[in-house]
C-alpha cells in the first residue's frame, strides 16, 4: 500500500506517517523509485500506534511495545515499565469519568434548574 493509502485508510495525515517512520515505529519497504510500500498489516499498527499516544505513552515507550505486539514476549524490564503505564492510564480514566459526571451534573442542571437555584431569574 503506498503512504497516502494507509493514511486514509488510518485516519491519520501522511506526516504522521512519516513521523512515525523517524520514530522508528512504523517500517515501510521502498520501491526500486524510492516510494514508501505498506503492508497491509500497516492501516491496525497505525491505529495501534495513535491509540498509545492518545494514551500517553511517548514515542520511546511505544517503540518499546511494539516489538511485544509482534512476538508476543517482552524484553526484561518492560512489562514493569507497562504495567505502570497501564495503572496510570487507569488512573486517568477515573479522572476522566469524575470530569465527565460533574459535566453531567452542569448539564442536567442547567437544562432543569432545581427549584433551589435562583440563578435563572
Amino acid at each position: 500500500m503506498r503512504i497516502g493509502e494507509v493514511a486514509e485508510k488510518a485516519g491519520v495525515s501522511v506526516r504522521a506517517l512519516r513521523y512515525y517512520e523517524e520514530q522508528d515505529l512504523l517500517r515501510p519497504d521502498r520501491s526500486a523509485g524510492g516510494q514508501r510500500r505498506y503492508p497491509d498489516t500497516a492501516v491496525g499498527r497505525v491505529r495501534l500506534i495513535q491509540q498509545l499516544f492518545a494514551a500517553g505513552l511517548p514515542s520511546r515507550s511505544v517503540r518499546e511495545v511494539l516489538p511485544c505486539v509482534d512476538t508476543g514476549t517482552a524484553a526484561p524490564g518492560l512489562l514493569d515499565h507497562l504495567e505502570t503505564e497501564r495503572a496510570r492510564i487507569s488512573r486517568r480514566i477515573i479522572d476522566l469519568l469524575a470530569a465527565r459526571d460533574r459535566l453531567d451534573n452542569v448539564i442536567a442542571n442547567t437544562r432543569n434548574p432545581p427549584p433551589e437555584c435562583n440563578h435563572t431569574q
